[in-house]
């Protein structure tokens, strides 16, 4: 399987490289890609070519050369019926001085897409003082979080199923929280960011005030499960989804470390413990921030960031 799985993706690249530009040599392999542009131009300055963001890996008087990772240079990545497609744009910008046309030309890899492939899950891993490593995970799931999403396209209205956990290993039980949430269309927050706030508040899922956004009943006190309505937001864009996880004493509950939701015939109630909602008054005002404790004097937790997408939203 994975030998046609490969021939597959090699065909592929082969057509995108002869229908790009016949100048152009491209070369898709299973996590990254190699580029060479040869340019026929004698004025060009071959060290102006750009694949997305990045220069050139080297460069001739008529030849650039790429060799770089598909999580490199702002490639997108588009999971269509049974392919898998990564895109990016190949540009040429003319100093002003210039009578060089400044070009762009799409390059293209696209693979059979795997009978086993899903999402990648935010992964990351980070060091606790004296207690080993904890290890979060963000990903979107089917329906019922039974699995990993096939799809990472939404349509307006519908939920998009998130589960963020924690492996505790030999820790003591922890509560996984999500703090802070917004949708960007980049996958790096900038100050110029268009943004749309889900999580604010330190734990108030504010956009369920407006929609039928809620977090759902816990499986696992490490685990949590947040059915989000895919909003209207950077409709047709890609979008991401950043978030802040926070591991916790589950003892140790207050108004800066909860999960709450909007009822619209309850009111804000506490996830954890419906009696204990006064937790969430705070929502409609501010939830002031408590310093978390020393190690020295008992920490209650951690926290960590992490980016869920690209995902689309069509109308």
């Amino acid at each position: 399987m994975m030998a046609s799985f490969w021939q597959g993706a090699l065909l592929l690249s082969l057509a995108a490289a002869i229908s790009v530009h016949a100048d152009m040599e491209l070369d898709c392999r299973p996590d990254h890609v190699s580029l060479m542009w040869t340019e026929s131009r004698s004025q060009a300055d071959t060290s102006l070519v750009r694949l997305g963001n990045c220069l050139p890996t080297s460069v001739t008087a008529r030849e650039a050369v790429f060799n770089v990772d598909f999580n490199e240079c702002n490639f997108r990545r588009l999971v269509s019926g049974d392919q898998l497609v990564y895109t990016n744009d190949l540009t040429y910008e003319s100093s002003p001085d210039s009578h060089v046309q400044s070009f762009t030309h799409p390059v293209v890899c696209a693979f059979e897409r795997p009978k086993d492939w899903y999402p990648l899950i935010y992964d990351p891993v980070f060091n606790t003082y004296g207690q080993g490593d904890l290890v979060f995970h963000m990903g979107l799931m089917n329906d019922d979080f039974s699995g990993p999403a096939t799809s990472t396209v939404f349509s307006l209205g519908s939920f998009i199923p998130i589960m963020a956990s924690v492996e505790q290993n030999r820790h003591q039980p922890l509560l996984l929280l999500l703090e802070e949430c917004v949708a960007a269309t980049t996958p790096e927050l900038q100050p110029e960011s268009n943004l749309y706030p889900i999580i604010t508040n330190k734990g108030c899922l504010v956009d369920s005030k407006t929609s039928r956004s809620k977090f759902e009943d816990r499986q696992k006190s490490s685990e949590i499960h947040l059915s989000l309505q895919a909003f209207r937001f950077a409709l047709g864009e890609e979008v991401f989804i950043h978030c802040k996880l926070v591991a916790w004493d589950p003892s140790g509950l207050d108004n800066t470390k909860k999960a709450c939701h909007y009822d619209k015939e309850h009111g804000w109630e506490l996830l954890d413990n419906p009696a204990y909602s006064n937790l969430c008054d705070c929502c409609e005002s501010s939830c002031k921030s408590r310093k978390m404790r020393s190690t020295a004097s008992g920490k209650h937790g951690e926290a960590q960031t992490a980016v869920l997408g690209p995902i689309t939203i069509t109308d």
